[in-house]
């Protein structure tokens, strides 16, 4: 499972730069309206200029907002250029190093330095450095987990996870909470009660890959009695927040319920997806995994398929539906090959 870093956490107090906020949606703008684009570069120019000035006058945060304000844009060299220039003197710069460093934005992926700015973050004595711990606690998990810059040890992520997830509490790291819940739900022996509460924990605090979690959870009766009024809430829920994995479930439900015209007309929406382009965006604006965000549309695609194939709910169409099958067989070969052995035991 390749995991995906903590953004930058937010101070106590408010010192985003207002240029710099609500920027996850910028490359949908670019893509489906010019002017806003080009409205956008305006806003970007004119922050550039206020904060030279601001910097002129001495402002010590203006030189990390500028830096911040180039990774948001993803001029990633620059802002690695602006964050090394003030690292000794702002631990926001040295948590962005470590992330850059590690994912190998803006210069080569180093993960052994990325890992040692983690580190300088979760061991500083500075209180300006509080609010960034359990997300440096979180990637450095993540680190072990994966084996990169470190030697791979589960037993380390988790206890680093579970540090920054600390007991579910909202201003930590959110993001470990629902790692947690996947951990359980996968690592062997699966602890299938654990992976619920924490999923639950990360779900109370607004996480959507957790959310669509506890909906497959309470499907299938795993860590909590089965609840198909519960199940189909969560999901429901989770997929209209853009959670495209639980949309992919809920293609699969509608299917089996033969609800074949709601099943077509969700299936063709998430099938449509470019993998290349769309998963990317919508990894950057939901903040779930590429991986289970592939897997929905992967899901999507063969049902779509089969529909095609049996002309259910959608007019006959073999050829097309040759199409979404090998779009499904591509994107997620061992989903594929699970759902054509339910085919050929008639199953759906």
């Amino acid at each position: 499972m390749k995991l995906i870093s903590e953004k930058l956490p937010t101070r106590p107090q408010n010192t985003t730069f207002p240029c710099a906020a609500n920027t996850q949606k910028f490359t949908q703008w670019k893509k489906d309206n010019k002017q806003d684009y080009h409205d956008h570069s305006k806003l970007v120019e004119k922050a550039l200029q206020l904060l030279k000035e601001r910097i002129r006058k001495g402002d010590p945060l203006a030189r990390f907002l500028r830096g911040q304000l180039y990774f948001e844009e993803g001029w990633y060299e620059e802002a690695l250029d602006q964050f090394e220039e003030i690292q000794e003197s702002d631990h926001q710069a040295v948590y962005q190093l470590g992330v850059m460093y590690y994912d190998g934005l803006g210069t080569e992926a180093n993960p052994e330095k990325g890992v040692e700015y983690m580190k300088k973050i979760l061991e500083s004595p500075c209180p300006k450095a509080r609010h960034l711990k359990y997300a440096a606690a979180y990637n450095l998990g993540r680190a072990f987990h994966e084996g990169q810059g470190v030697p791979h040890n589960d037993e380390e992520a988790e206890r680093l996870w579970l540090f920054a997830a600390d007991n579910g509490n909202p201003k930590a790291s959110v993001k470990a909470q629902s790692i947690l819940g996947m951990y359980y739900s996968t690592k062997e022996p699966k602890d299938l009660e654990k992976a619920f509460f924490w999923h639950s924990e990360a779900c109370g605090n607004g996480n959507l890959e957790s959310q669509g979690a506890l909906g497959l959870m309470y499907f299938y009766g795993q860590g909590i009695p089965q609840n198909t009024d519960a199940a189909l809430q969560c999901l429901r829920q989770a997929a209209n927040r853009g959670n495209v994995y639980a949309q992919g479930h809920l293609v699969e439900y509608y299917y089996k319920m033969k609800f074949f015209t709601k099943c077509v007309t969700f299936s063709k929406r998430i099938s449509g997806y470019d993998v290349s382009y769309d998963v990317p965006t919508i990894a950057q604006i939901t903040d779930c995994l590429p991986e289970y965000i592939t897997k929905g549309i992967a899901m999507a695609s063969f049902y779509y398929a089969r529909c095609l194939q049996l002309g259910l709910g959608v007019p006959k169409d073999e050829a097309e539906a040759r199409n979404y099958y090998s779009k499904a067989c591509r994107l997620c070969p061992a989903l594929a090959d699970e759902l054509y052995s339910l085919v050929i035991r008639q199953k759906i």
